[in-house]
């Protein structure tokens, strides 16, 4: 099987990939991108949690991936199986080769269902849901708008995953519509959360904690989920007693929306691309310039590296113009000027109609792009959210004009 040379090749097609083509294509049209990527469809996955809260239709959220592939680049619809960085060449599944001058890894990240006992089996049924599935996201609104009252359960991982906020958002959506049914005094909500705080950035973390208390949510922080079983409705989680020592506990629910754990893509994990001192297998990169520590003609960014920031769209959307910018100047043997200083944004509803718009940086120190205070929850970033956003995606950030 012949090989085919690209000046860069991107692997992965998702929001870092897409944008980071365009981009590279407005600063040089010359350049030889392929970009290898085997789905058929694009998803705007930052709108599943208003999906599972009845707000946004799914069929808005998925398009055709043909459609948003940058003209003047060559779409391999494939899947990166292996990579050979001291050969400069990936190999497919399909058995093809790559070779590259230059290469962008962006795969974004690996939904783990496998890590929590009998989710899988028991997803979009059971009363259990979660809005990381495509297919589940609906029925975590048939869900929440059918609920009586009882046991509600709200879970979140202790690894790192895409958009931090989404196992909690949905919650204070959840308590915010029983509020206005009536029947938030009838449910007993727990949030089970393998971190240790609500939010990592203390000033947003003291709304979220009034939102918390002023809805009586109950939460049990450093408790990870380890099994669902749909059909007795109960959840185990494990967490230290005073002791220090691991036990396991159980949870009956009515209601129940868990999120799985996550990390790099296996076939990221099992590549000399991996850090090895990262327990998640994501790429091994300088968190200023995006460019790996060990191969200095690969770049990676979006959800599959290293880089110590919260994984979300709108870090993204800051990384990519930093690795176009040092990829060419890489490419023309020139010193790498841009760096990342870690911004990330997420923005969390805090009831229908109102929203706090997180933004932050490495040192957690807030980055307030608006001038109001952003961590009193407003309807105008509500209306950002619901419909600004999901705009920008398809026609600025995806064609590389935003």
């Amino acid at each position: 099987m012949t090989t085919t040379h690209f000046q860069t090749l991107i692997v992965g097609g998702g929001n870092a990939g897409l944008s980071a083509a365009s981009q590279l294509l407005i600063k040089n049209p010359s350049l030889q991108i392929g970009i290898i990527e085997p789905s058929e469809k694009h998803y705007y996955q930052p709108a599943w949690t208003l999906v599972g809260a009845g707000e946004f239709d799914i069929k808005d959220t998925e398009k055709d991936e043909a459609d948003f592939i940058p003209k003047g680049t060559t779409w391999l619809k494939d899947a990166v199986a292996t990579f050979q960085p001291d050969l400069n060449q990936v190999t497919c599944q399909s058995g093809a080769k790559y070779t590259y001058d230059t290469m962008i890894v962006a795969p974004g990240i690996q939904v783990d269902w496998g890590k929590i006992k009998g989710l899988k089996e028991t997803l979009g049924k059971n009363n259990v849901s979660c809005n990381y599935s495509f297919d589940a996201a609906p029925y975590t609104w048939e869900l929440i708008k059918n609920f009586e009252g009882g046991t509600a359960v709200f879970t979140n991982p202790s690894s790192p995953i895409k958009c931090g906020g989404a196992p909690h958002k949905i919650m204070y959506l959840a308590c915010d519509y029983w509020r206005k049914k009536g029947i938030l005094d009838k449910c007993d909500v727990h949030y089970i959360s393998g971190v240790g705080a609500i939010f990592a950035v203390k000033e947003y973390a003291a709304t979220l904690t009034g939102v918390v208390n002023r809805n009586n949510i109950k939460p049990h922080f450093l408790s990870n989920t380890v099994e669902v079983d749909g059909n007795n409705q109960t959840l185990y989680y494990e967490t230290k007693n005073e002791q220090g020592e691991t036990v396991r506990k159980e949870i009956k629910f009515d209601l129940c929306h868990t999120v799985p754990p996550q990390s790099a893509p296996d076939f990221i994990k099992n590549s000399p691309l991996a850090d090895p001192n990262n327990a998640f297998g994501y790429v091994e990169i300088n968190k200023n310039t995006m460019q790996h520590s060990r191969f200095p003609n690969v770049f990676a960014c979006g959800d599959c590296t290293n880089a110590p920031c919260s994984k979300t769209g709108a870090a993204i959307r800051k990384q990519v113009p930093v690795v176009v910018s040092n990829l060419l100047s890489y490419l023309k043997q020139q010193s790498l000027k841009e760096q990342y200083d870690g911004y990330s944004a997420c923005p969390i509803p805090t009831q229908y109609g109102k929203l706090m718009l997180a933004e932050f940086d490495y040192t957690n120190t807030p980055k307030m792009t608006f001038p109001f205070d952003q961590t009193v929850p407003r309807w105008s970033m509500w209306v950002l959210k619901k419909y600004v956003l999901p705009w920008l995606y398809w026609n600025r950030i995806l064609t590389g004009k935003a």
